[in-house]
């Protein structure tokens, strides 16, 4: 199998310039209207996947309360639970200090023909390790060279991988802390964590835009999502991991298998005509 060149995406990503404004739904119907048909589609790309073995990965990186859980929920709702899992990931464990910080996500792959999301990533090392300098300068450093070789060895091997970034305005984010504050049923939600985190906003911005330079290729390129819209976002992130999914995948129903209908017929007395089985062999 040839090696994936890894190229650098050189449309640069800007969360400053991103416009929040853009396609927002006015009507409700709509957004569950569009909703719902994305969700058929992306259960018929599980469905493709399982059968053919492959696998995916989703990344999802942003600002605390962006509603990435909100889009994980939307986006696997009509999922067969079976064939994905979802890693929500924050501090390594003490055992998982005392190795590569790689380690932990290697034992977190998808197993052929499922999906693995991952709610926050190895994309912490250049992110909050950088910022609060868990890592040092030079290991977030050299932490994109790495991230880009382990993203290549995973397509090498047949993984597709989509990577989304949520972004709000620090306007938004203020906004969302408040009602969790005030929510109790969403209190749990806000950490002394998120709110020191809002105080190096710019720091986190920098690192982000870094990030997306040194790490978006186009193999495997960021997507940003503006996120001060729920209903856009949730949406938006769809749109993109069924497109991406889907690229160069047939995702018709399999042929059914003909010694299932010759049983069919000969234990249950189902008869399957020459136009059902055209239909069924898609």
């Amino acid at each position: 199998m040839s090696r994936t060149e890894i190229k650098p995406d050189k449309s640069k990503i800007r969360l400053r310039k991103l416009d929040q404004g853009a396609e927002r739904f006015t009507d409700k119907s709509d957004y569950e209207k569009r909703l719902k048909s994305l969700q058929e589609e992306m259960l018929h790309i599980q469905q493709t996947y399982w059968h053919e073995k492959r696998r995916a990965i989703v990344v999802f990186e942003g600002w605390d309360a962006a509603g990435k859980g909100g889009a994980i929920r939307r986006i696997t709702e009509q999922l067969d639970p079976r064939g994905f899992h979802v890693w929500p990931i924050s501090s390594p464990t003490a055992a998982e200090q005392g190795k590569h910080y790689l380690w932990r996500f290697w034992q977190r792959l998808p197993e052929p023909g499922t999906f693995s999301i991952f709610d926050r990533s190895w994309y912490g090392r250049v992110l909050v390790e950088r910022i609060e300098g868990f890592a040092k300068p030079k290991e977030w450093k050299r932490a994109y060279d790495e991230i880009n070789e382990f993203e290549r060895l995973l397509i090498d091997d047949g993984a597709r991988i989509v990577k989304l970034f949520f972004h709000i305005t620090e306007e938004e984010q203020l906004a969302r802390f408040r009602e969790r504050l005030t929510n109790p049923y969403k209190r749990w939600k806000l950490t002394e964590e998120d709110l020191r985190n809002r105080s190096r906003w710019v720091d986190y911005m920098d690192a982000a835009e870094d990030m997306f330079d040194k790490t978006s290729t186009v193999a495997v390129p960021w997507h940003p999502i503006a996120a001060d819209s729920k209903w856009h976002a949730r949406v938006e992130s769809l749109k993109i991991i069924t497109a991406a999914l889907r690229d160069g995948v047939n995702i018709a129903p399999p042929p059914v298998d003909p010694k299932v209908i010759e049983t069919a017929a000969e234990l249950l007395g189902i008869h399957v005509s020459g136009h059902d089985e055209e239909v069924m062999k898609g």
